[in-house]
């Protein structure tokens, strides 16, 4: 873990330049258990959060892709709460990604990600899908929800 850590660090905040290998070699064939104690290993290095330093030495897309990663093994229902929530706030929805993580998730933990989205909005997901849907699409949505928390 150890190692780990301090191969990230090398890759990114302690050279010019980063080494996106690297990271994607860490990030993507890691058990969670082991990225979690890596990331505070990686703290203790660096003295930054590996978002920090993600956020600093990537963009566009492979930024996208890493965060999504650390924050799916730092906390999975909290990252498709969020998913959900930015797919529905504002005006308009983000249908193709409301759809994936509603139906990719229903049967596995909806009920964390319903109550991270509560704690985390402060609105069930249920009222959120009542809001920003109508119709047939609505009642699938809401029946892939589950309930109102």
């Amino acid at each position: 873990m150890r190692q780990d850590a301090q191969d990230l660090y090398e890759a990114g905040e302690k050279k010019w330049g980063t080494d996106e290998v690297k990271f994607l070699t860490v990030l993507c064939s890691r058990n969670r258990n082991h990225l979690l104690h890596v990331f505070d290993e990686y703290k203790r290095i660096s003295q930054k959060d590996i978002e920090q330093s993600i956020k600093s030495e990537t963009s566009g897309s492979f930024e996208d892709a890493l965060l999504a990663i650390v924050k799916c093994m730092r906390n999975k229902s909290a990252y498709f709460a969020e998913r959900l929530y930015k797919s529905m706030k504002g005006l308009g929805t983000d249908d193709d990604t409301l759809i994936r993580v509603m139906v990719s998730r229903a049967e596995i933990d909806m009920l964390d990600i319903r109550a991270h989205f509560k704690r985390l909005y402060g609105k069930s997901l249920y009222s959120f899908i009542k809001g920003d849907t109508s119709g047939d699409y609505r009642k699938v949505l809401l029946i892939l929800c589950g309930g109102d928390d």
